[in-house]
């Protein structure tokens, strides 16, 4: 991702999800010097991946998907490729939160080998106040 790459990412967002990250928190992830990837299908960008790594741990912040793309691999690449940066930067633990009513992330997180952690609860806004959280976390095995 880079910063001509940042609305294009705030418009498919807004287009995901009920209550989008702005395009200033994109911004600022890249400032911070994020591992922020995008995938893109040669004209646009169709997805995205945001990656915080720090003192052997790694955070998965957002990972998103045009939704009219939904069930074609493309959630599977972009964290797949986040765990592979993980790995590049010598992490033992790549955590991520994502919503109890989304089975379908859930399930994609479950089948690349994230377990459940715990929960954080009233971690995210809803429609009818706040949503907890569900964490899940995945351990790295490095090679010696």
């Amino acid at each position: 991702m880079r910063a001509e790459d940042l609305d294009a990412v705030a418009a498919l967002e807004v287009a995901a999800y009920e209550f989008p990250w702005t395009r200033a928190i994109f911004a600022d992830c890249l400032r911070a010097g994020y591992d922020c990837i995008v995938l893109g299908d040669g004209h646009t960008i169709v997805g995205y991946g945001v990656l915080s790594a720090a003192a052997g741990e790694a955070h998965i912040l957002n990972v998103c998907v045009a939704p009219m793309l939904h069930g074609n691999g493309n959630g599977r690449r972009i964290v797949r490729r986040l765990i592979d940066i993980a790995r590049w930067q010598r992490v033992e633990r790549v955590y991520l939160e994502v919503r109890p009513s989304n089975p379908r992330a859930i399930g994609l997180y479950e089948s690349i080998g994230f377990n459940e952690f715990g929960r954080r609860p009233n971690y995210y806004p809803a429609k009818k106040g706040r949503e907890d959280a569900i964490v899940m976390a995945m351990e790295l095995l490095h090679e010696p």
